[in-house]
């Protein structure tokens, strides 16, 4: 009984396929085996015979992405078109602005140096060494400069004061404005009063 066991359990490797089939089956296995399958010269797979022209064309034959126009077997194309397709849309991980993946260094490199200011020193960083920065700021307040988005602070003079906006007028102005037109008014009624009897028909 034992060597019965053993017989049963024996394998042997199919010269065809490489697969180990039990010696008691090998026969049988091997006449079906070279009769309907074959392997696939590109991956070594079994398949079908015939199937055999449709799995290289499904699976294997040179297609091209449509990013890129560049040619590769179709099991690749997935992975190339999410991972190398230098023409794949990525996003600029300063201003998430979408763009060629082949476009990415040079954006980033302009785009990283652009400033903004740190809500915690007051000190303009550079969108680059935004994260280093972060990790580092203790909340000193350092003196601005303008950034390169155009933010400007209020403009002060030399005494310290802050000047006032171009549409307010200080009221010493309004009321020296009054005077001027209530002295223009006099001096015109005056000029142009008429003599009496100029009018008056000889």
């Amino acid at each position: 009984m034992a060597l019965a066991s053993d017989d049963r359990q024996a394998t042997s490797i199919c010269n065809h396929c490489d697969r180990a089939i039990p010696s008691l089956n090998m026969d049988l296995h091997f006449a079906y085996c070279s009769r309907n399958l074959e392997k696939c010269k590109v991956c070594g797979g079994m398949v079908p015979k015939k199937f055999a022209e449709e799995h290289f064309l499904s699976t294997h034959a040179p297609v091209a992405c449509s990013l890129c126009t560049q040619t590769m077997e179709r099991d690749i194309l997935d992975v190339h078109k999410g991972e190398k397709c230098p023409q794949r849309i990525v996003t600029c991980e300063y201003c998430e602005f979408p763009l060629p993946a082949i476009d990415l260094f040079k954006h980033q490199e302009v785009c990283g140096n652009r400033t903004e200011l740190c809500p915690l020193c007051r000190k303009y960083i550079r969108l680059c060494e935004r994260n280093g920065h972060e990790s580092k700021c203790n909340g000193v307040v350092y003196n601005v400069a303008e950034s390169s988005r155009n933010t400007r602070l209020p403009v002060r003079d030399r005494g310290g004061a802050q000047r006032r906006p171009p549409h307010e007028i200080s009221p010493r102005l309004l009321l020296y404005t009054i005077a001027i037109t209530g002295i223009a008014v006099l001096l015109g009624s005056l000029f142009f009063r008429r003599k009496p009897g100029e009018n008056e028909v000889h």
